[in-house]
């Protein structure tokens, strides 16, 4: 019988969040229905170790598309940016993947059903990265009051990679995908329009956040078929802070009907007196509870 896999990368810094992300996954029971399959981007010996009492498997991260070395810089994490495009060669024979970048962690199951079902039919589960309560979604500078310039996500990026520049206008204002979290099917054809997407933008542009740029590439210009999912699916804490859920102990979206957030993703990093949460689990920020009380609170998974 067909089995699905849940799949994340990381190098030795990122480790505690990894784990912290596998243990995130493990205390559903649903968990054991599943496998959980890693790419190793510099993780340690001992690490692995640590892991593979909890994972199914652990394989190198290659240079699937070539990159010259010096856009690499010795920063191995950066294969996350290209590998994750060739889940099913990695990690073969699975029916459906399920990507959870590391810094992200599962706080209610039904997301990660919701993704798995979202890739059914060759179709790409995914989400858009816009929710109530967002104040920019694209960043403008206005000359003479009147001329904009646009700084979108997509369209600097578009830009540097040199994709043309009416594909870059097309990308300009569509709403930015995030590739932190994504399913799809093995035999998905999505896969091979995002390979090919990937080797153009690598070609000129930088490493980091080309695979982002490549998948809103497939969705908006190749138009491969994609069940966007609500935002809950995939929460950036660093774009809008979720509320507590005091009652019953859980982070939740801060507009009502205040659903229950799936999976906390903490991209970007979250700051206080110049320490990332993501490096340092004991750094607490201010956040609303649905009573309106703040409180000090980090968002990192805490089992």
């Amino acid at each position: 019988m067909a089995k699905n896999t849940i799949i994340s990368l990381a190098d030795s810094n990122y480790f505690p969040l990894l784990d912290e992300l596998v243990d995130s996954i493990l205390r559903f029971e649903e968990s054991k229905n599943l496998d959980i399959c890693i790419l190793d981007a510099g993780l340690t010996d001992d690490q692995k170790k640590n892991l593979l009492s909890k994972v199914k498997e652990i394989k190198k991260a290659d240079w699937d598309i070539e990159v010259p070395g010096y856009k690499v810089g010795g920063k191995e994490w950066l294969k996350s940016q290209v590998s994750r495009a060739f889940l099913p060669k990695y990690f073969p024979g699975y029916d459906k993947y399920l990507w959870i970048d590391c810094d992200a962690w599962v706080n209610d199951w039904s997301s990660v059903e919701l993704y798995f079902k979202a890739c059914e039919d060759g179709k790409l589960g995914i989400t858009q990265t816009m929710a109530p309560g967002y104040k920019i979604m694209s960043k403008v500078k206005w000359l003479f009051g009147k001329f904009a310039i646009i700084k979108s996500q997509n369209f600097k990026h578009a830009l540097s990679s040199k994709i043309g520049l009416e594909n870059a206008r097309k990308l300009a204002f569509a709403p930015h995908i995030n590739i932190g979290v994504f399913s799809l099917e093995e035999n998905s054809p999505c896969w091979k329009s995002w390979q090919e997407n990937l080797k153009t933008t690598l070609s000129s542009g930088k490493i980091f956040g080309s695979e982002g740029l490549a998948i809103n590439m497939s969705v908006y210009l190749d138009e491969v078929q994609t069940e966007f999912l609500p935002i809950n699916c995939n929460w950036i804490a660093s774009n809008l802070l979720p509320k507590y859920d005091e009652q019953n102990n859980t982070f939740v979206e801060p507009y009502l009907p205040n659903y229950k957030i799936g999976i906390m993703h903490l991209a970007a990093g979250l700051w206080k007196n110049n320490k990332d949460m993501r490096v340092e689990k004991s750094v607490e920020i201010e956040i609303k509870t649905l009573t309106n009380k703040a409180i000090l609170k980090s968002l990192r998974y805490n089992n």
